[in-house]
C-alpha cells in the first residue's frame, strides 16, 4: 500500500527497480512505481525473513498460502511466489503500484499470485473463513494501523501459521502471537510471530 511522505521515497524520473533475491524468479526485476513515499522492503531484511521461513518450513513453500496485505511493490509477496508458495494474495489500492504489480505478475507468469485492489480492512472483513500460513504486514508507518489489524489475525492465520510485521517500532499482537524471530535495520523493526492456539482443557 502507499507509504506516507515521511518514509523513504523513490526519486522521480527514471523508474527504479529492485531484484527478487531468491527462488525461481531470482534476479528478476520488480518496477517501483513513481509514487511518493513508496518504500520497498530492503534486500537484507527480505533475505533474513526468507532464511527464517526456509528454516522453519524445512524449505517447503509449495503447500503454503500467503497474504501480502499492504503489497506496495510486491517485493515480499513475489519473494514468496518465487520460492514456490502455492498461493499468494496481494492487496494494494494505489493505481500506479497496482499497474506495476500486475505487470510483474504477468512478466513472471506467476499464476499463483492474485492481486486485489480492495481496501485492506474491507478484505479482512470479508475473509473471515480464510486461513493463511503466512501474513505479511508492512502498513504505512504513520497510519498506526496495527491496533486495528491485530484483531483480525486469529481468524485468517492458521494455527501454527506465521505473521511478519515491519514497522518503525516494536509491535505486540498479543499472547496468541508470540514473537519467534526479530531484527532491526536502521529505523526499521522486523518481527516474525507464530499463531498459537491454547490447548483445550478437559473438564
Amino acid at each position: 500500500m502507499m507509504k506516507p511522505a515521511n518514509r523513504k521515497a523513490g526519486t522521480s524520473g527514471k523508474r527504479q527497480t529492485i531484484r527478487i533475491i531468491g527462488g525461481q524468479y531470482r534476479r528478476s526485476l520488480i518496477p517501483v512505481a513513481d509514487a511518493n513515499g513508496l518504500r520497498p522492503t530492503a534486500d537484507r531484511i527480505r533475505e533474513t525473513l526468507f532464511n527464517w521461513l526456509n528454516h522453519l518450513w524445512d524449505g517447503r513453500f509449495d503447500d503454503k498460502s500467503v497474504l501480502d496485505l499492504f503489497a506496495g511493490t510486491g517485493a515480499l509477496g513475489f519473494e514468496a511466489a518465487s520460492r514456490g508458495a502455492a498461493h499468494v494474495q496481494m492487496a494494494e489500492t494505489n493505481t500506479a503500484a497496482l499497474a506495476c504489480l500486475r505487470a510483474t505478475r504477468d512478466k513472471l507468469q506467476a499464476n499463483q499470485v492474485r492481486i486485489n485492489s480492495a481496501d485492506a480492512f474491507l478484505m479482512l472483513k470479508r475473509m473471515d473463513a480464510s486461513r493463511f500460513d503466512l501474513v505479511l504486514l508492512d502498513p504505512p508507518f504513520a497510519g498506526k494501523l496495527f491496533d486495528r489489524l491485530f484483531p483480525f489475525l486469529p481468524a485468517i492465520v492458521k494455527p501454527g501459521g506465521l505473521v511478519y510485521i515491519e514497522s518503525d517500532q516494536p509491535e505486540d499482537p498479543g499472547p496468541d502471537l508470540p514473537i519467534i524471530r526479530q531484527g532491526k535495520a536502521g529505523q526499521v523493526y522486523y518481527q516474525l510471530h507464530e499463531h498459537l492456539i491454547a490447548p483445550h482443557k478437559s473438564e
